[in-house]
C-alpha cells in the first residue's frame, strides 16, 4: 500500500477533521495524566496537518509514515507555515528515531490499517522501543461496532470540487476487517481522470488490544470516547487509548 493517490485528495477528504481540537484534547490528556509532551512523534503523520497544529503549540514534533507521498504532501505544508520537522519514510514495524521520544501520538484510525496480530504487536514493540522510560503513546482506533453496524458492506458517495470519490467497503464479519475501495473522479475540463486506491482496515477488541500492548511491553493507562474524558460506550465508533512502558519492577 503506497496511498499515492490517497495523497493527492487527503486533505480534501478529511476537511472536516479539526486538527486544532484534536490538538489540545491531545494535550490535555498529557496534562490528565501528568506528562509533559517533550519530544512528540506523529506516527502515521499522512500529510502533516496534525503536526503543524502541534507546531503551532510550540511541541517539539517530528513525523513518520509509510508513504513518501504523503510525507511530501506534508514537507510542502510545513515549509508554506514557515516550519520544519524531521520527517521519517517507514512502516511502523520497522520504527526506528534518531532519538526516544516523549509522546507517541498515532490518529486518525491509522492502528486499524494493521490487520495482522503478528505485526501490529511488532508495531507496538518498535513503538516501546522508541519511546523514553516514562513516555506515552496516545493512539485512536475505529471500533468493532463501527466495522459492523457504520462501515459495514455499505457505500458512501463524497463529492467536492476538486474529486469526486466513489467509496465501497467489504465487511468480513468473522475478523471484523473490511476492506476499502475508493475511486477518486478528477474533473480535469469536459473529462473525470479515475483513479483508485484499496486497502483493509481491521477493528480490535479491548481484550485483543490488552494483550498485544502487553506483549510489546505497554500497558493501558485509560481508554476514552472519541474526544472526550467519558468511557466508551456499546456503540462508540472511536476510541482514544493512552498508554505507558510498563515498569517490570513493579
Amino acid at each position: 500500500m503506497s496511498y499515492s493517490c490517497f495523497a493527492d485528495y487527503y486533505d480534501g477528504l478529511t476537511e472536516d477533521v479539526d486538527y486544532a481540537a484534536k490538538a489540545e484534547y491531545f494535550l490535555e490528556l498529557c496534562r490528565r495524566f501528568s506528562h509533559e509532551p517533550g519530544l512528540t512523534l506523529d506516527l502515521a503523520c499522512g500529510t502533516g496537518s496534525f503536526m503543524l497544529e502541534l507546531k503551532k503549540r510550540n511541541i517539539d514534533v517530528m513525523g513518520a509514515d509509510m508513504s513518501s507521498d504523503m510525507l511530501t504532501q506534508a514537507q510542502m505544508k510545513l515549509c508554506e507555515a514557515g516550519e520544519s520537522a524531521l520527517l521519517i519514510c517507514c512502516m511502523m514495524q520497522e520504527l526506528e528515531l534518531p532519538e526516544k521520544a516523549d509522546t507517541c501520538v498515532c490518529t486518525l484510525d491509522s492502528i486499524n490499517h494493521i490487520t495482522s496480530e503478528k505485526e501490529l504487536e511488532k508495531a507496538f514493540s518498535h513503538i516501546c522501543g522508541s519511546l523514553s522510560d516514562d513516555g506515552l503513546f496516545i493512539f485512536d482506533a475505529n471500533t468493532v461496532y463501527k466495522h459492523r453496524e457504520i462501515l459495514g458492506d455499505n457505500c458512501f458517495i463524497m463529492d467536492y470540487p476538486e474529486v469526486f470519490c466513489a467509496w465501497q467497503n467489504n465487511y468480513d464479519p468473522d475478523t471484523n476487517e473490511v476492506m476499502i475501495t475508493l475511486d477518486f473522479f478528477e474533473p480535469q475540463g469536459k473529462k473525470y481522470i479515475r483513479s483508485g486506491e484499496q486497502f483493509p482496515e481491521r477493528a480490535y477488541t479491548h481484550e485483543q488490544m490488552k494483550k498485544l500492548l502487553g506483549s510489546a511491553g505497554l500497558e493501558i493507562a485509560g481508554i476514552f470516547d472519541d474526544m472526550s474524558f467519558d468511557p466508551p460506550a456499546a456503540d462508540s465508533q472511536r476510541e482514544i487509548y493512552v498508554v505507558r512502558k510498563r515498569n517490570n519492577n513493579e
